[in-house]
């Protein structure tokens, strides 16, 4: 009996079937079970049988499940799909040496994973990193942004980002501002991994190319509608925030309904038929439209907008009531800092010259809420009023992560970056919050 070999464990009335990993200590197996689970069981208690020696193989970690690679034909009537990589779980799976889910394919490998691609596009593969999202920073968002950018100079019809959900939403953000794209950037993701039965990697895939071939100019994020496999829904990427650990649904568009639909039927039998793309999305709201070819000098090119500068020193800071004035200390001398403020904009009273000494010191400091809707207002209260003496500005409704990444954005793109986050840039502030529009 080797790790790596498929076992099944009887303890009493109670059999588990799987397969075996290596374990930290002598008394204990590690089985990962057919779900994508690993359960732990005291070895003197259990009666193993080898199913299937060598079944995975653990020296070389994560594999493409044993599936045959997907022939990628190339089709002068098909749209251009970059397939653009980061990591995250949609690129994940298991790790046969240590039993967890780890990223480990690049774009290739996910039109080997996901065969449902074939036939759609003429796919380009590449890839900016190969991490768990929650080692994202901005220098990676550049990197991506810049590889955007290449690709659709190169002739892509659209772009899809495979990316880790938990920070998403930041990248999505920051891809908004950087970037002023003639053709549609989908980042897509998977919350749960392709070897668990209930992943959603193949849906949110299909979607996500069947949105970048689709008439519109959008940067989105594609993603689960409902926890069913009927839909998946396409956020604004300023807009959009992660609510949930592990729903499928996990996504959500804040304070309105998602920017559009996209029936995972009629995406799926969508195919090469760039009509039936567009047909299969119903649209809440009217995208941007698609850019046109500009000719210049006998040259034929798209005009792209790219704004790669981004000042990393912006911290995203969340008031709680009794929190010590002394753990804002770290913020003296950044260059900008984003509050979460409690309902229309507060913070303790004994908070406000701290922050006032902020701003005196060119620190912009901008005024979000912890509340998931509604917008900023200071002008209701006493503490509120205080707060524009000592110089916050107010970001409306933009989400708190957001106003980090538009903060960053405008620091090192505008000259008065404390204007600009009063001001809508790329669908993060909306004029006023109704709710369902």
């Amino acid at each position: 009996m080797q790790p790596g070999d498929r076992v099944r464990v009887d303890r009493g009335d109670v059999t588990n079937e799987g397969v075996l990993l290596p374990s930290t200590t002598r008394d204990h197996l590690v089985v990962k079970l057919d779900g994508g689970y690993n359960v732990g069981i005291d070895r003197d208690t259990a009666a193993v049988e080898v199913l299937e020696s060598g079944a995975r193989d653990v020296d070389e970690g994560a594999d493409a499940g044993g599936g045959e690679a997907s022939e990628i034909t190339f089709d002068s009537d098909l749209p251009t799909i970059s397939l653009i990589s980061t990591g995250g779980t949609i690129a994940s799976t298991v790790d046969y040496r240590t039993g967890a889910v780890t990223a480990q394919f690049d774009a290739e490998d996910v039109l080997r994973a996901v065969p449902d691609l074939a036939g759609r596009a003429n796919y380009r593969g590449r890839v900016v990193a190969n991490i768990l999202s929650e080692n994202m920073d901005p220098s990676i968002w550049r990197e991506l942004a810049t590889a955007v950018r290449e690709e659709i100079e190169s002739g892509a019809d659209g772009v899809v980002v495979m990316h880790g959900t938990d920070t998403m939403q930041y990248s999505a953000s920051a891809l908004s501002f950087v970037l002023d794209s003639p053709v549609p950037v989908v980042f897509t993701g998977s919350q749960r991994s392709a070897d668990r039965p209930s992943s959603d990697n193949v849906m949110n895939a299909v979607c996500a190319v069947e949105a970048a071939k689709a008439a519109h100019a959008e940067t989105l994020v594609c993603m689960h509608a409902t926890q069913s496999d009927d839909a998946c829904a396409l956020h604004r990427g300023t807009r959009v925030r992660k609510n949930h650990t592990s729903r499928r649904d996990a996504f959500e568009t804040v304070g309105a309904e998602p920017l559009g639909l996209i029936d995972y039927a009629a995406a799926a039998e969508a195919g090469a038929d760039g009509d039936a793309a567009d047909a299969a999305i119903e649209w809440n709201r009217d995208p941007l439209s698609r850019g046109k070819a500009v000719d210049g000098d006998g040259d034929t090119s798209v005009d792209i907008g790219f704004y790669p500068d981004l000042d990393a020193d912006v911290e995203l800071v969340k008031f709680t009531p009794g929190m010590d004035p002394a753990a804002w200390d770290y913020l003296d001398g950044k260059d900008g800092v984003v509050i979460e403020g409690t309902g229309l904009g507060h913070v303790h009273t004994d908070l406000i010259d701290r922050i006032a000494e902020l701003v005196e010191d060119g620190t912009v400091v901008a005024m979000t809420s912890q509340c998931l809707e509604g917008r900023v207002c200071d002008r209701v209260y006493d503490t509120g009023r205080d707060l524009l003496d000592a110089g916050v500005v107010e970001a409306g409704d933009t989400l708190p992560g957001t106003a980090k990444v538009k903060l960053m954005w405008a620091l090192a793109n505008v000259s008065d970056p404390a204007d600009a986050m009063g001001r809508d840039l790329a669908g993060e502030l909306t004029e006023e919050s109704q709710p369902w529009r």
